[in-house]
């Protein structure tokens, strides 16, 4: 896998979660929840918004701490990520991350 692959998976990850929350045939849908709660369809939209912020916060987050560009919770360090072929994936991901969740192809 290459770092741009990986990246994108997390890209990936992002969209199928924020998606399948707010997707009424989804098994991991909340739309249901937010409705017996007394969501309008506005605030279901605002609550869409928010998880998807969230997500992409979290998700890039973890991408720069791989590459130490970030902290993971309280402590900062690159790690060595690689592939099963051995091709090495972190200390490439924090542009790749920029420009997937920030960039242009958001």
């Amino acid at each position: 896998m290459s770092p741009e692959r990986f990246v994108a998976e997390f890209k990936e990850l992002r969209e199928y979660i924020r998606n399948g929350y707010f997707s009424p045939d989804s098994e991991i849908s909340r739309l249901q929840l937010m409705r017996e709660s007394g969501f309008s369809e506005a605030q279901i939209g605002v609550a869409n918004k928010i998880v998807s912020e969230a997500l992409t916060d979290a998700l890039y987050t973890v991408l720069l701490g791989i590459d130490g560009c970030s902290a993971i919770g309280s402590h900062q360090e690159a790690y060595r990520l690689a592939g099963e072929n051995g091709e090495r994936l972190s200390g490439f991901l924090e542009t790749l991350a920029w420009d997937l969740f920030h960039g242009k192809s958001t």
